[in-house]
C-alpha cells in the first residue's frame, strides 16, 4: 500500500520587476514633485546621463536623444552654397563668357655676325657662317622682355587701338577691360592674361601667343609684335655699331692729323738742314774719313821708302810729307763735322732726324691700324644684324580657343565641393570638441 507523501510546494521565484520611474503625468495632482526631473525610461533601455544634475540647472538630456537637425542644416547649407556656386560658374562659362581667339607663332633670333671674319682666311669665313645660324638665348630673352613691356603695348595700342577693342561693351564684364581710356599701367596688368611669351630652352624657340575677341585682331597683334621686336633688336645693334664706328672715325681723324704733323716735321727738318738724310751724309763722311786714312797709310809707306835712299830735303820727300799733312787736316775737319760738341754736328742732327722719322713711322702705323679698324667696324655695323626668323607664321584662328568652358566648369565644381568637404570636416571637428 502506498502512502502519498505530500511535500510542500517549492517557494515561487520572484521575477525581477523592472523598476519604472513615474512620469510627471502619472503623479497625482496633489503629489508634490520636482518639475525639473527629466523623463526616464526603463533601467534596461535608459541611457546613462551625462552626470549628476545640480539644483537649478537645466535638465540633462542623454547624448543619444539629442536632436541632430542643426548638423543636417549646416551640411545642407554648405553643400547648397557649393552647388549654387558651381551652377553660377557653369552658367557663366557656358552662357555668358565671351569667345577669345588665340593667334600664335614660333620665332628664333639669329645673328649674322661677320665682324670676326679674317678677310684673308677661308677658315674664318666658314666659322663666321657657322655661328650665324644659331639662336642666341640672351637675344631671345631680351626680345621676350621687350614684347611684354609698356613700350610695346603703347605701340600696339597706337596702331591697333587695343584698349577700345578689349573694352567693347558687347563683351561680358568679367573678361573685358573696364574702360577704353584706362591708364597704360592698368592696361598692362590686363594684357598679362591676353599675351603670352615663353622661351623653350630645349628647342631654343620663342613662343608668342595673343588672344582677342576677333581672330584678325589677334593675328595682327602677333604680327605687329614680331615686327616691332625685330626693329628693336636691329636698332640696338645699329646703335652700338654706330657708336663704335663714330669712335673709330674720331680716332682715325686724330691719327691722321698726328701723322700729318709728324711728316711735316720731317720735311721741315730736311729743308732747314739742307739734306735729305743726315744719316746718309754721316755715312758719306765716315766713308771719306776711311778713304783718307787709307791714302795716308799709303803715303806714309811711300815716305818711308823715299827716306831710305833720299835726303830729307829732297823735293819728293817734301812733297809726300806735304800730302800727308793735307790728309791729316782734311781728316780732322771731317771728324769735327761728323762728331763734335757742336749742335750742328752730323751725329746730333742725324739723331734728331731719326727721332722725327721714328715718330712719323709710328704715327703712320697707328693711322693705318685705325683705318683698318674703322673699315672693319663699318663692315661689322652692316653685317652684325639680328634677324627674327619665323618658324611658324602668325596663325589666323578659325574657332575660339578660350575660354575652355567645360574644363573651367568642371574644375570650378570640383574645387567648390572640395572646399565644402573641408568646411564640413572643420564643423564636425568643432562639434566633437564641444561634445
Amino acid at each position: 500500500m502506498s502512502t502519498d507523501l505530500a511535500f510542500p510546494p517549492p517557494p515561487a521565484r520572484h521575477e525581477p520587476v523592472a523598476r519604472k520611474r513615474r512620469m510627471p503625468a502619472e503623479r497625482p495632482d496633489d503629489t508634490p514633485g520636482d518639475e525639473n526631473v527629466a523623463p526616464a525610461l526603463d533601467d534596461e533601455a535608459a541611457t546613462p546621463l551625462a552626470g549628476p544634475r545640480r539644483p537649478g540647472e537645466a535638465p540633462l538630456v542623454p547624448v543619444a536623444q539629442r536632436p541632430r537637425w542643426r548638423a543636417a542644416r549646416v551640411r545642407h547649407l554648405v553643400l547648397g552654397l557649393a552647388g549654387a556656386a558651381s551652377l553660377a560658374a557653369t552658367a557663366y562659362w557656358c552662357l555668358i563668357a565671351s569667345d577669345l581667339y588665340v593667334s600664335e607663332t614660333d620665332v628664333v633670333v639669329q645673328r649674322a655676325d661677320m665682324g670676326a671674319i679674317d678677310p684673308g682666311g677661308l677658315g674664318g669665313l666658314l666659322s663666321g657662317l657657322a655661328g650665324a645660324g644659331g639662336g642666341n638665348r640672351t637675344d631671345q630673352m631680351l626680345l621676350r622682355n621687350h614684347l611684354l613691356s609698356q613700350d610695346m603695348l603703347a605701340r600696339l595700342d597706337g596702331s591697333l587701338h587695343l584698349r577700345a577693342h578689349y573694352a567693347d561693351p558687347r563683351r561680358d564684364r568679367l573678361s573685358r577691360l573696364y574702360a577704353a581710356d584706362a591708364p597704360l599701367a592698368r592696361f598692362q596688368d590686363y594684357m598679362k592674361a591676353r599675351l603670352k611669351v615663353d622661351y623653350d630652352d630645349n628647342a631654343g624657340v620663342l613662343h608668342v601667343e595673343a588672344s582677342a575677341y576677333d581672330p584678325r585682331v589677334a593675328q595682327a597683334i602677333v604680327a605687329a609684335m614680331l615686327r616691332e621686336g625685330a626693329a628693336f633688336l636691329n636698332a640696338n645693334d645699329h646703335r652700338l655699331a654706330q657708336t663704335q664706328v663714330d669712335f673709330l672715325a674720331s680716332e682715325a681723324a686724330q691719327m691722321g692729323k698726328r701723322n700729318e704733323q709728324a711728316r711735316q716735321a720731317v720735311l721741315d727738318f730736311q729743308s732747314k738742314e739742307g739734306m735729305v738724310s743726315p744719316d746718309g751724309t754721316l755715312e758719306a763722311v765716315a766713308g771719306t774719313i776711311t778713304q783718307l786714312e787709307s791714302r795716308k797709310s799709303a803715303l806714309q809707306t811711300q815716305l818711308g821708302t823715299l827716306e831710305a835712299y833720299l835726303v830729307p830735303s829732297h823735293p819728293d820727300v817734301v812733297a809726300v810729307r806735304q800730302q800727308i799733312g793735307a790728309i791729316d787736316a782734311e781728316m780732322a775737319r771731317e771728324r769735327a763735322r761728323a762728331a763734335s760738341p757742336d749742335p750742328h754736328a752730323l751725329n746730333r742732327r742725324a739723331d734728331a732726324f731719326r727721332q722725327l722719322q721714328q715718330e712719323a713711322q709710328f704715327s703712320q702705323s697707328l693711322y693705318q691700324t685705325t683705318l683698318a679698324a674703322l673699315e672693319k667696324g663699318r663692315i661689322t655695323a652692316m653685317q652684325a644684324m639680328k634677324q627674327v626668323s619665323v618658324v611658324q607664321a602668325p596663325t589666323l584662328p578659325e574657332y575660339p580657343a578660350r575660354p575652355r568652358r567645360l574644363y573651367n566648369s568642371l574644375v570650378f565644381t570640383l574645387a567648390a565641393f572640395a572646399a565644402a568637404a573641408v568646411a564640413l570636416l572643420l564643423v564636425s571637428v568643432v562639434r566633437d570638441h564641444i561634445d
